[in-house]
């Protein structure tokens, strides 16, 4: 079949010059919660590159809503230093879009500056803390946050926006049965558990009008038992395509229960453990961190078998996210129906890849799936070990190569 990967895609109001999006991956690039030259510079690789839209990640569109100290906090100050990333996103030929949620129960005191609120009260091993769970009465306010994050995006350029609606944050925590614990009309059945939801997304839509593209990250599975299983969440997707969002990405797995099955692989736990600052926090993770992050094989494409499901369902654009390093395999995703598609380590291994695409039919990028990338991100920046100009320390590089050998 003919390759629709440098054709053009409209989704809403915004078309795209090709089929390819960098997805919303977490950069640890923003240290006092505000965008660096250093976001700008990958950002502008990548659509240096030749992706059709890259996605900055990922902005709280509130200070509780934050869970690092090197997140974006959407607020009207860093409107200028947004707006000079994607004036250079643009001048590369792409368009710009940028991630906004909520972290709900996955932060500390030190990093949002109140105990952390979720969808229900309870006690987070992710950070370690107590969390309390949103009244009633403050649930407008919170919707209202990300319909006012997205004019803050409207205003630093950006052309799109993308909601996280997946991976355990606040608007997943209410979503899904095994962290919505609550007895009033926003929990219960999934119907009241779409509640929080719906009000988000009406803020959204209203706040993007007609020359903002709106894309939703959703779950198809959280990835453990008690979770959002595909029966539900296609009740999402339609409920989502019902209130007027113009694409989901299709996603899954929570980051605080089954991190990898997001990712998919092994976690380097020494990588992650030597850049940590946290004594305890160190040596706990190297104790029982193979415990707590299991690993989950990773192939080519994994969500697809999932993906195609929504895909037989839904009349709306989605884009298909998860496992895509190589030309021949996202070809193949397209051609079953699918508007675009995203990559993030692929594009962190080779900010040019889109480009290489072009030239070579056979195009593979050379990620070995090590999960570096990831074990870095969480302390200081997100960065490919193929790529950095320090040396490995000789523990670290066996620890890679090991992984890598398995996989």
């Amino acid at each position: 079949m003919t390759s629709k990967l440098f054709t053009s895609v409209t989704i809403g109001p915004l078309t795209l010059r090709n089929r390819t999006i960098r997805s919303a991956a977490f950069e640890s690039m923003c240290p006092g919660n505000k965008p660096s030259e250093q976001l700008l510079d990958y950002h502008r690789s990548v659509a240096a590159g030749g992706v059709g839209m890259t996605t900055v990640a990922y902005a709280a569109v509130t200070r509780s809503g934050l869970s690092f100290d090197r997140q974006l906090w959407m607020r009207p100050e860093i409107v200028p230093g947004l707006r000079r990333l994607t004036d250079a996103v643009h001048a590369e030929g792409a368009a710009a879009s940028i991630q906004l949620g909520h972290c709900g129960n996955m932060s500390h005191k030190s990093i949002c500056g109140c105990l952390p609120v979720g969808a229900s009260g309870g006690f987070n091993l992710y950070s370690p803390t107590f969390v309390r769970g949103l009244r009633a009465d403050e649930l407008p306010a919170m919707a209202r946050a990300y319909g006012e994050a997205v004019n803050l995006a409207r205003e630093a350029g950006f052309d799109a926006v993308e909601v996280h609606a997946g991976h355990g944050y606040l608007i997943s925590q209410f979503l899904s049965p095994a962290t919505n614990h609550r007895k009033d009309e926003f929990g219960g059945s999934l119907e009241n558990r779409m509640r929080f939801m719906d009000r988000v997304m009406e803020e959204v839509m209203k706040a993007a009008g007609s020359d903002m593209a709106v894309l939703v990250k959703m779950n198809m599975r959280d990835g453990f038992r008690g979770g959002m299983e595909l029966d539900e969440s296609l009740q999402v997707a339609h409920r989502l395509q019902y209130l007027g969002a113009h694409a989901l990405v299709l996603s899954g797995g929570f980051v605080s229960k089954a991190p990898m099955y997001v990712m998919r692989g092994e976690m380097p736990i020494r990588t992650m453990t030597h850049y940590m600052t946290c004594w305890w926090l160190k040596y706990g993770v190297r104790m029982v961190g193979k415990w707590m992050i299991p690993t989950v094989p990773f192939k080519e494409a994994y969500f697809l078998e999932d993906a195609l499901k929504f895909r037989k369902e839904l009349d709306m654009p989605l884009v298909y996210v998860g496992g895509l390093v190589a030309r021949q395999k996202i070809d193949e995703v397209l051609n079953e129906g699918f508007e675009a598609v995203q990559m993030g380590r692929a594009l962190l291994n080779e900010p040019g890849f889109v480009n290489r695409m072009r030239a070579e039919e056979d195009a593979r990028c050379s990620c070995r799936h090590s999960n570096y990338c990831i074990a870095r991100m969480y302390t200081i920046d997100m960065a490919c070990h193929q790529r950095l100009k320090e040396e490995l320390p000789p523990c670290l590089k066996k620890e890679i190569e090991q992984i890598e050998s398995r996989g």
